[in-house]
């Protein structure tokens, strides 16, 4: 006779020290590109609106502001760092990790909100035109240093973003690269002003460079719905996970395959069908065998949920997943 030991399961709270448990390697890199990019807008900000106003140019100031509010942008970064660390409890059984798409969201209003501000206050100007002179020529010169330093930072936090698979990094990436063709325009709108002599041309970039900052925010706000409404950016996803299924001998129609994202992760479900002849143990083994296939094949997996039918089952009112035949 075997004897059978049950384990019990002891409920408690999770302690503050352990929801604040040390960074990962993926959290401290998040850490430091947005430390990076906290300190590198902080210093172009400070530079562009105290030498905009000593310079009399609109444009430049706008774009300080907007350095200003990458600034903001990049402490959310920061501060969510921290909170997709915590491991899962009995609040979040799945972590904490969605927090980044949650950050992403946020990213995307402040950065409107600013491009709406901005619009709001360079339309006046154009509406109620007031006499104003030609900015001074160094502001040109800082709107170098901000096309410079906004194209190295970008650079740095789509490649920080990508290795890390950081939706938040990759839309601060995007945010720096639009903040590169602002300060272009408002380079173009300088010269263009001192050419013809006509100061409402910088008041005209700054009030074009408003509605890139918006659309921009627009774009980011959809691209990250899409993870809360747990759709995946690649269809291509099924394909390898039904390809993967029929790598496993005796595996039959893959179907109903859910996949959804969890910042950087995927979440699989799915249906296979064996043969209605194979033990319990015999179809637990064949299910390791296609979930360890589908991990290898794929990878950045956070869990797989995969239910057994027999071989020829016909569910009825399958109205949600994906088939072979769908694709």
């Amino acid at each position: 006779m075997v004897e059978r030991t049950d384990a019990v399961k002891i409920t408690r709270k999770v302690t503050f020290a352990e929801k604040t448990m040390p960074l990962g390697i993926r959290e401290k890199k998040i850490v430091v590109a947005s430390k990076v990019a906290i300190f590198t807008n902080a210093f172009l900000s400070f530079l562009k609106i105290g030498v905009g106003l000593m310079a009399g140019s609109l444009a430049v100031v706008a774009d300080g502001i907007d350095s200003a509010s990458d600034v903001l942008t990049s402490l959310i970064t920061l501060f969510t760092a921290h909170i997709i660390a915590r491991p899962p409890d009995l609040k979040y059984p799945y972590g904490y990790n969605k927090a980044d798409t949650l950050a992403t969201k946020i990213l995307a209003f402040i950065i409107f909100f600013a491009g709406a501000q901005l619009a709001i206050s360079t339309f006046g100007k154009l509406v109620h035109p007031v006499p104003r002179a030609i900015p001074k020529t160094i502001a040109v010169y800082i709107v170098i240093v901000s096309i410079i330093g906004k194209q190295l930072l970008a650079l740095y936090l789509k490649k920080a973003g990508k290795s890390e698979q950081s939706s938040m990094l990759l839309a601060n990436a995007k945010n720096m690269q639009s903040d590169v063709l602002i300060s272009v325009s408002v380079l173009i709108g300088l010269v263009a002003t001192f050419i013809f002599k006509m100061p409402v041309l910088d008041v005209l970039t700054a009030f074009v460079v408003s509605g890139w900052i918006m659309f921009t925010a627009l774009k980011i706000f959809m691209e990250s719905g899409r993870d809360l409404m747990d759709g995946v950016d690649n269809p291509e996803i099924y394909k390898r996970i039904i390809a993967s299924c029929t790598k496993v001998e005796g595996v039959s129609h893959p179907h109903r395959i859910r996949v959804r994202k969890m910042a950087h992760l995927y979440i699989i479900a799915l249906d296979i069908e064996l043969s209605g002849k194979l033990t319990l143990l015999e179809a637990h083994a064949k299910s390791h065998d296609v979930e360890k296939k589908i991990r290898e094949e794929i990878g950045n997996i956070y869990d797989i949920v995969i239910h057994i039918e027999p071989q020829g089952d016909v569910g009825e009112n399958e109205v949600f997943g994906i088939s072979e035949s769908n694709l």
